[in-house]
């Protein structure tokens, strides 16, 4: 990628064992593998490539607690626990507020929503269904 990464980058490049993007960075419990476990050394690298362009480039155009805000909402979306947890932490070291987040988890919680009435919709057209029938705005009386 041609922008400038952190500086923490160049030096894991040099690393025989690229290290894990630190998104979800504990060990599990009970002797269970950590997180990453399944990727190859190399897809990890790419990965966490990925990971530092988006988070720690220098041309990086939001501000890091507008990331971890919208990072919170699509992990909510996704129903990624460990992404949660991480971009919550992050949001609030970011300083994030309290109303900011509860905001952020009612965005999530509304395209959620919405993306439940959108695929009802699309299966009633294709069955021809029409159980309540509509002749105005959506969210009238």
């Amino acid at each position: 990628m041609d922008s400038k990464l952190a500086p923490q980058a160049e030096a894991r490049e040099t690393a025989a064992e690229p290290e894990v993007p630190v998104s979800n960075p504990q060990e599990k419990l009970d002797g269970k593998p950590s997180s990453y476990s399944m990727m190859e050394p190399k897809m990890r690298r790419i990965y966490g490539e990925f990971y530092r362009e988006i988070y720690f480039s220098e041309k990086k155009h939001l501000d890091t607690k507008t990331q971890e805000l919208i990072s919170i909402a699509a992990s909510l979306v996704a129903k990624c626990q460990g992404c949660i947890e991480g971009h919550l932490k992050k949001a609030i070291q970011a300083g994030a507020t309290p109303e900011e987040i509860s905001e952020t988890l009612s965005i999530a919680a509304a395209i959620n929503a919405a993306a439940i009435i959108d695929l009802t919709d699309v299966a009633a057209a294709n069955l021809n269904i029409n159980h309540f029938p509509s002749d105005g705005p959506r969210f009238r009386g």
